[in-house]
């Protein structure tokens, strides 16, 4: 990690970024529960609240919306991906470039690795590409670490998530984002093995406001420096008021309960409007 590299990304050295790759990644079943979130200009909108520090998003959609945002949003170039439909070894296309993020305005690009896909070598290589690219713009560096593959039994389990951290300094990520390992202990392993790259927890499925704000703050106080979400937020018929929790939580460090106040609390001002 290289001092500052995260700066445009993050806010007091923490990051709470807004993962919006799920159209490409997954679909448009992602949206089937909040249609309006099918329109990337929703979700720009949700991406202007203050606890997000940047969305991450891929060429088309960074295409057709940044520039209407770019005083409001920081971006956050996501360059490879791949669709649910593709059925073979993971593996993940570069869609786009270091040197066009740049000139789309990006402040930092996102890059997955598939650690333990029999594609993993090409991949690491693509990284690489990517990364040095990256540090010649002065932008930062995200590495989605997810191992999957042939060579991955349970990528769940805590020493396999350690390791997808460890991927990450190694390689030269400022930030890796992992799963959540299930305790907090497996956490703080994961976040020792990531050394001076900063981790971020991945969102995951939808759950509960109680269950999602509950695990962020075990992943916080473990030692991630952050979230990486994206369904756990455009999922919610009223995105904001889960943000507002999430502040609590990740920049002023309250308890859950505070942050389920703060919740409750957006939810009536909303009704009230």
């Amino acid at each position: 990690m290289i001092p500052g590299a995260t700066d445009p990304i993050s806010r007091d050295g923490k990051l709470l970024i807004l993962a919006y790759d799920h159209g490409l990644e997954h679909g448009p079943v992602d949206f089937e529960a909040v249609p309006e979130s099918m329109n990337p200009e929703h979700v720009f909108d949700v991406a202007t609240h203050d606890a997000v520090t940047a969305l991450a998003v891929g060429k088309g959609v960074a295409e057709a919306h940044y520039p209407d945002y770019e005083d409001e949003v920081n971006l956050l170039a996501k360059l490879n991906g791949t669709s649910n439909l593709w059925m073979g070894e993971h593996d993940s296309a570069v869609n786009w470039s270091v040197e066009y993020a740049d000139e789309l305005g990006a402040d930092a690009i996102g890059f997955t690795l598939y650690g333990g896909s029999n594609h993993e070598v090409e991949m690491a290589e693509e990284f690489r590409d990517a990364q040095e690219a990256a540090r010649d713009k002065d932008m930062g560096v995200v590495m989605w670490s997810y191992p999957r593959g042939q060579g991955v039994k349970n990528d769940t389990k805590p020493g396999t998530i350690s390791y997808a951290a460890r991927l990450g300094l190694e390689l030269g990520a400022d930030v890796a984002k992992i799963k959540y390992p299930g305790d907090p202990e497996a956490m703080a392993h994961a976040c020792d093995a990531a050394a001076s790259t900063d981790v971020v927890m991945s969102g995951g499925s939808k759950a509960s406001d109680e269950a999602f704000l509950s695990t962020v703050k075990e992943a916080m106080d473990a030692g991630a420096k952050g979230l990486a979400v994206g369904r756990n937020v455009f999922q919610r018929e009223n995105p904001e008021a889960l943000l507002d929790g999430l502040e609590k939580v990740i920049f002023e460090e309250t308890s859950v309960e505070e942050a389920l106040a703060a919740v409750e609390s957006h939810g009536e001002q909303a009704t009230l409007d």
